[in-house]
């Protein structure tokens, strides 16, 4: 390691792997290498995590109470590769004191806040290994006799001050995603995605609300909570749902619906068409994108028609409308809001409009700089991306560049989400192992005694 200030100057070796990002997908692929570290100590990787948070932290600003997750604890950091380690969940529940009470709860979905608790746990064990804090500005190839065997990755601290390289044989990119906004629509005070609902909300509680009304934008699983939370927590306001859809559509978790997600599904998915690919991802969108819990749907619709008796509904379902627009008003915020069935235009006075718009992949090669152009890509642009979740590239380039996400169009469904983060993260640690003992083979073959 070193650090370009010259404050300090490191021995000059090279890590293993760096990951940037510590989200829970880089955090699987850093408990699946301690597993193997602890196995075979002799070939143990060296790694090295960078995370732009000053702590570990997932979706922190939808951790509503009572939430649930979509999937089940089974479906942790680990399990599904390997049962028997001491990072499942749990192991976790037991070590918290609450295994008897989880299991008498009956449930294979545990709160979304009690999940990340066990995220934080386990993120807990890699601190050492983890440098939070740190943005990663650049990826700088490294040369040696007309092949690029490692790469330098530059970060810096957020909060200013030191700029730090490290050098690595491997990345592992988990940057995660990021908010999808509106055409024309930015950020401020009085517009949030549903990433920043608990940080903005309570700051909105402690105001005086001039119009008494909230606009949530859009038909998911985040829209519909967010619809919940903000009804519970502003016993005074309107909240007014827009939604593209004529309502809330029901996710399908049927069982074989959910097949989707095994870890098999992806090896099929992977040697299937594109025509077939593009097919399956039509099919189940249903099962992940733009769909709600059946539960809560039926919540939100008792809230609806016990207003409606009571006379005073304040929760309105903007149904088969779309945001046309979002403007500065006094002491708030203006949105406009177009009718697909009739053409009519309102304009909603709120006190805050919140987008749950969902999310986007960040394209890996803003990060990589020149190595991007050693990336090869399919006919629609797209990275190539081989079964490993290693980015195929041309022969000159030995540095393995792994993806956490952002590989739907090659691996599925589950590309972005939790089901296969044990299984994958095996995956790559696998691939980084052999990769490695094919690099040190032919390094003894060589004349020189170095790989060519």
């Amino acid at each position: 390691m070193s650090r370009e200030n010259g404050a300090i100057h490191g021995d000059g070796s090279v890590d293993d792997l760096v990951g940037i990002g510590f989200g829970p997908s880089n955090l699987a692929l850093a408990i699946a290498i301690d597993d193997h570290n602890r196995r075979d100590s002799a070939q143990a990787l060296q790694v090295r995590f960078l995370e732009k948070q000053e702590r570990f932290g997932w979706h922190r600003g939808m951790l509503l109470d009572g939430a649930t997750m979509q999937v089940s604890f089974l479906k942790d950091l680990v399990t599904l590769r390997d049962p028997r380690s001491r990072f499942t969940f749990l192991t976790y529940l037991q070590e918290r004191g609450r295994l008897v009470d989880f299991i008498n709860m009956k449930s294979f979905y545990p709160t979304r806040l009690e999940f990340h608790d066990y995220f934080e746990w386990c993120a807990a064990e890699f601190a050492g290994q983890t440098g939070y804090g740190r943005q990663v500005t650049g990826i700088r190839p490294v040369e040696s006799d007309g092949r690029i065997d490692s790469v330098e990755v530059v970060s810096e601290a957020v909060a200013g001050g030191d700029r730090e390289v490290r050098r690595a044989r491997n990345i592992a990119v988990g940057t995660g995603l990021t908010p999808r906004l509106p055409a024309g629509v930015t950020l401020g005070e009085r517009v949030w995605h549903t990433r920043d609902l608990l940080v903005q909300a309570p700051a909105l509680a402690g105001r005086e609300l001039r119009h008494r009304r909230i606009a949530v934008v859009g038909a998911g699983q985040s829209a519909a909570e967010a619809v919940e939370y903000l009804h519970r927590t502003f016993p005074d306001a309107e909240i007014c749902a827009v939604l593209t859809r004529y309502g809330y559509s029901p996710a399908d978790d049927s069982p074989f619906a959910n097949r989707i997600f095994d870890p098999s599904a992806v090896d099929e998915f992977y040697a299937a068409s594109d025509e077939a690919k593009r097919a399956l991802l039509g099919y189940h969108a249903n099962t992940n994108y733009s769909v709600v819990d059946g539960d809560l749907i039926e919540q939100l619709y008792r809230i609806v028609y016990q207003e409606k008796v009571a006379g005073k509904e304040r929760l309105r379902i903007l149904n088969a409308s779309r945001l046309t627009g979002v403007s500065d008003a006094a002491d708030g915020v203006r949105a406009g809001v177009s009718s697909f069935l009739t053409g009519e235009e309102q304009t909603l006075d709120c006190d805050a409009v919140v987008l749950a718009t969902g999310y986007a992949h960040v394209d890996p090669r803003e990060l990589l700089g020149d190595l991007a152009a050693s990336c090869l890509t399919d006919e629609s642009g797209h990275l190539r991306v081989d079964r490993d979740h290693r980015v195929l590239t041309e022969d000159h380039v030995d540095v393995g560049i792994y993806l956490q996400g952002g590989t739907e169009h090659t691996h599925g469904i589950t590309s972005s989400l939790l089901s296969t983060l044990a299984v994958r993260s095996g995956e790559i640690c696998d691939s980084i192992l052999l990769r490695q003992a094919g690099h040190q083979l032919r390094a003894r073959q060589s004349p020189l005694g170095v790989a060519g």
